[in-house]
């Protein structure tokens, strides 16, 4: 086998979302109503200063638990018309509910969102059965790309392996945000099927990279996002060390997001850096100063500034 080959066995197959995602986080007005100004803002500055391929809308991380399914069409369509045209748009549409999440992935698709993003059901704790059957319907409902997200210290339910590697013979179902923790499966999965795997933790990234993913889903990609662009540029290229010295470098921040809830400190940070945020919406609680001044502190240990 020449080298050529070696190299082309070794590249991701497809990226279909690109590589460097964010799951944005909905900028409010100060009484927390949508800033729908904010949230064009917001998504400009996560593609042309970060490089974000792709965003996502209506994660969990845009705290999709607590907005309205007519808020989450005008955040569709607001950040469809302020990047739409040089960045996907993937829209979370995931409840535990499946006729719910087929209403709001039809209404994605109608607003104009490119790709969905649907997590496993949670709470209600479906078998493997209920899973496939869950996601084929949602995949059936729209012509929209489907990416699965599984993270079952969320949902309460893995998508085992063999649900995962069934699922990829839909030919809308194409990648998985795997917030799994678990490589060897991740491993067996991407050795078995042709989805494309993203790494659903920050600091799994390089690792994830190693066993076959294609690009990450971030948090603190807010932040650290054309770092880590170029941590994912310098692995596909060969270059090893370049790739673990951006690794070492970004790990306080890709950890430090999640010190509480990823959510609070990025608006925290948003807000420390003049960028729309507002406040969360309750159950969630604003960054207390301490944790704040604790996040100041682990952007600088990742070379990162917070300002004052």
């Amino acid at each position: 086998m020449t080298h050529d080959h070696l190299d082309a066995a070794a590249r991701p197959a497809s990226r279909p979302f690109g590589r460097l995602i964010t799951a944005m986080v909905t900028p409010f007005t100060p009484d927390g109503s949508l800033d729908l100004d904010g949230v064009a803002q917001l998504a400009s500055h996560l593609v042309d200063e970060q490089g974000n391929d792709a965003l996502v809308v209506n994660g969990t991380t845009g705290e999709s638990p607590t907005t309205t399914d007519a808020e989450k069409e005008q955040l569709i369509r607001a950040v469809v018309e302020a990047v739409g045209d040089r960045a996907k748009v993937v829209a979370g549409v995931g409840t535990n509910d499946t006729r719910h999440t087929i209403e709001l992935a039809a209404a994605a698709e109608k607003a104009g969102a490119h790709g969905l993003l649907v997590v496993t059901p949670y709470y209600n704790k479906p078998p493997q059965a209920g899973l496939v059957r869950h996601f084929t319907a949602v995949a059936d409902a729209t012509g929209l790309p489907v990416m699965l997200y599984d993270i079952p210290h969320r949902s309460g339910v893995p998508i085992e392996t063999e649900t995962l590697v069934r699922l990829a013979e839909h030919g809308r179902i194409v990648a998985v945000k795997d917030a799994k923790g678990d490589l060897t499966a991740t491993s067996w999965v991407t050795s078995r099927s042709a989805l494309a795997f993203y790494s659903g933790e920050d600091a799994l990234t390089l690792p994830a990279l190693a066993v076959g993913s294609v690009g990450v889903v971030g948090t603190s990609t807010h932040f650290t996002g054309a770092l880590t662009a170029q941590l994912i540029d310098a692995y596909d290229a060969g270059d090893m060390p370049t790739a673990l010295a951006l690794h070492r470098r970004l790990l306080p921040l890709f950890t430090g997001i999640f010190r509480t809830q990823g959510t609070i400190l990025v608006k925290a940070g948003l807000a420390a850096l003049d960028l729309p945020a507002g406040p969360v919406r309750p159950p969630l609680v604003d960054a207390t100063n301490d944790e704040i001044a604790q996040l100041r502190a682990d952007f600088a240990a990742a070379g990162l500034e917070l300002p004052e």
